[in-house]
């Protein structure tokens, strides 16, 4: 691992902070450090039990390494422990928070609107939908497959009625079987993913605006994973393209900067278009917004209690790294694109494997099939190659897919059911620019291991 500089930055940014503070007279007890040193040590040994998330080889889940500034600002916020509830629990992280979602809401072309920061994206969706049935009571909420499991979830816990909607060979929503929902007269809402967790799909938004006009339904826009891929829209294929290009028109959208945007957990964002939905939020609390006659965050939020170091780390951040098109963070994600891009082509060029049929990634994950007799014998390849991956040091994901969405075959026997039924596949999500200069490792792993599977 290469040497941490970001220590010695936090320990001069600690000292300016408690500086700042040095007209307060002594308290408390001077802390003692007996016990803390191998408490921490062992703190160190445990965290080895995970997969090296940081590390270019860890190559599958969406687990994106904070930026190191990022961690300091944190950390550095921890040491005054704000709550981005109220002001009187966070008045300069709360102050920072609304710069940096105002940073945010302007990618999407939004100067008035009504957002803030979550806990996570789950929550933030939450929020969107709960904001959907306040808006369309007793009107049903649709999504592709392909959208996030915490939509149907969420809407459970709402109480709203939720259907799934079939995809098309590119993991996309079908918009002939959207249409055929929208016809039942009684949908409110329809959930766009630009950027499906499990393919990264990119949901045709720009058709999808066009049903609103003739059928009149809220659109939410769950762009969690994919939202930041709009700063190098030219980069993506025409379809994705037009999507990001109306991005704008959606009545909500979801962001997680806990993922592209480099932060740590949690930190997720929900915008509204239309900054009258805050009376929806409406409530007052005796004991809490009393120092100030100002918009408090925790007026227009479902939670209560959040870190506002989150809100410090975020607004660092984009301090360094502005949210613009060609600036360092969108250069880490067309780097990350490319990679995912080339691994894709590669897969395609291999006998053993096999890739989606209608085309390769929208944005930076790669989905690909082992080569088989049979579905099943598919997923257990996938399986082995992923087990025979990690001894090498390469750390891939598994999905379940429909079957349907790969050009491999299974013989005569398997005609009468092609396309149904799901298929263990391999996944990876190559979102760490380093992804790019790694490719030829990260080919010479898997290949290695494949052919220690199936044979060379």
């Amino acid at each position: 691992m290469a040497k941490d500089c970001v220590p010695e930055l936090l320990a001069r940014a600690t000292e300016e902070l408690e500086a700042e503070f040095r007209e307060l007279p002594p308290s408390g007890e001077p802390l003692s450090l007996a016990g803390m040193e191998w408490v921490l040590e062992a703190v160190a040994h445990r965290l080895r039990d995970n997969y090296p998330y940081f590390h270019p080889l860890y190559a599958g889940q969406m687990l994106k390494p904070p930026h190191p500034l990022a961690r300091a600002a944190y950390a550095l916020a921890m040491k005054i422990n704000p709550n981005n509830h109220a002001l009187d629990g966070g008045r300069a992280s709360s102050a920072m928070e609304v710069e940096a979602v105002k940073e945010i809401a302007g990618m999407f072309g939004w100067n008035e609107f009504l957002g803030h920061l979550t806990s996570s994206g789950t929550i933030a969706n939450l929020e969107a939908l709960w904001m959907a049935g306040q808006m369309a009571p007793g009107r049903r909420i649709v999504g592709s497959e392909q959208a996030h499991y915490t939509h149907q979830r969420i809407s459970g816990v709402l109480k709203l009625e939720f259907a799934s909607i079939e995809v098309d060979e590119r993991g996309r929503m079908s918009l002939e079987a959207l249409e055929d929902e929208l016809r039942k007269g009684d949908v409110g809402t329809v959930v766009a993913t630009l950027g499906t967790t499990a393919m990264g799909a990119v949901d045709a938004l720009d058709e999808i605006l066009k049903l609103k006009e003739r059928y009149g339904f809220r659109v939410h826009v769950d762009a969690a994973y994919g939202g930041y891929f709009g700063l190098i829209a030219e980069a993506l294929e025409e379809p994705a393209r037009r999507a990001y290009a109306v991005i704008g028109q959606a009545d909500s959208i979801v962001i997680d900067p806990h993922k592209h945007g480099l932060q740590p957990y949690g930190c997720g964002c929900v915008l509204f278009r239309d900054p009258a939905v805050g009376q929806l939020y409406k409530h007052d609390s005796p004991a809490t917004y009393f120092t100030s006659k100002e918009l408090h965050l925790g007026q227009i939020s479902l939670e209560c209690s959040r870190a506002g170091a989150a809100a410090v780390a975020l607004w660092a951040t984009q301090k360094l790294l502005p949210l613009v098109p060609g600036g360092a963070l969108a250069q880490g994600l067309a780097k990350g694109r490319r990679a995912a891009v080339e691994l894709d082509r590669r897969v395609r060029g291999d006998a053993r494997f096999d890739g989606l049929a209608a085309g390769g990634p929208e944005l930076d994950i790669a989905v690909w099939a082992l080569r088989a007799a049979t579905p099943e014998e598919a997923s257990e390849r996938a399986q082995k190659v992923f087990d025979a991956c990690a001894l090498r040091g390469l750390h891939l994901a598994l999905v379940q897919l429909p079957r349907s969405l790969f050009r491999i075959g299974f013989g005569p026997r398997d005609s009468m059911e092609k396309g149904s039924g799901d298929m263990t596949c391999l996944r990876s999500v190559l979102m760490k620019p380093e992804h790019e200069a790694w490719m030829g490792e990260i080919w010479e792993r898997l290949s290695a291991a494949c052919g220690e599977v199936v044979g060379t």
